[in-house]
């Protein structure tokens, strides 16, 4: 069994989808959430899961130790971010190699990179005349959603979008659906006997 980390900023949408999720290879373990009073930290106590916070604002130079020593202390084994504002440093990803993974309300590469996020997201892809966008689930690595992709799965754009609704259904037909499934393959490979092995 796979002890996940889910990196948090906001309400806490896509951390749902995974406490929803019957994951028989890994459990949400740890929330953490890079400021205090979202959300998701009330998600996270409602399922008993333990949170903390680690405010980059707050923790300044010392940002990236305190979440590196934060993961290690609780043994996690995979670390995802979802609707995760803060860029991750390279520190931080190092120590979690090809464990990080990101959800990211879009078909990569498009709309992706630094300064595309949330709504912004959107409003590119309607701004551009797309017919068709999604969501991607990536490795994470130092380039801001340049990782690896893991899956995409897509949803076609409607002449009456808005930001807001094209959102709210790539949420919902896309990154609750996309997000579970692809933790849960990536849980049950790292519980496997042979990557237990390698470690």
């Amino acid at each position: 069994m796979i002890d996940i980390a889910v990196l948090v900023s906001g309400g806490g949408t896509n951390l749902q989808a995974l406490l929803d999720d019957a994951n028989p290879y890994g459990r949400v373990a740890l929330v953490v959430s890079s400021r205090p009073g979202v959300g998701a930290l009330e998600r996270a106590a409602r399922a008993g899961v333990e949170t903390v916070v680690v405010d980059p604002r707050v923790e300044g130079d010392g940002f990236e130790d305190r979440l590196i020593e934060v993961l290690r202390r609780h043994h996690i084994g995979l670390v995802v971010l979802a609707g995760y504002l803060t860029i991750l440093p390279p520190s931080v990803i190092a120590a979690f190699p090809r464990r990080i993974v990101n959800v990211h309300p879009a078909l990569l590469p498009a709309f992706g990179g630094k300064g595309f996020y949330g709504l912004r997201v959107h409003e590119a892809a309607l701004a551009r005349g797309v017919k068709v966008t999604g969501a991607t689930v990536h490795l994470v690595n130092e380039e801001p959603d340049g990782g690896a992709i893991l899956a995409q799965k897509c949803v076609d754009v409607r002449p009456d979008d808005t930001p807001e609704t094209l959102q709210r259904r790539v949420m919902e037909t896309c990154e609750w659906v996309l997000l579970p499934q692809v933790v849960r393959a990536l849980c049950a490979d790292l519980d496997s006997p042979e990557d237990k092995e390698k470690q």
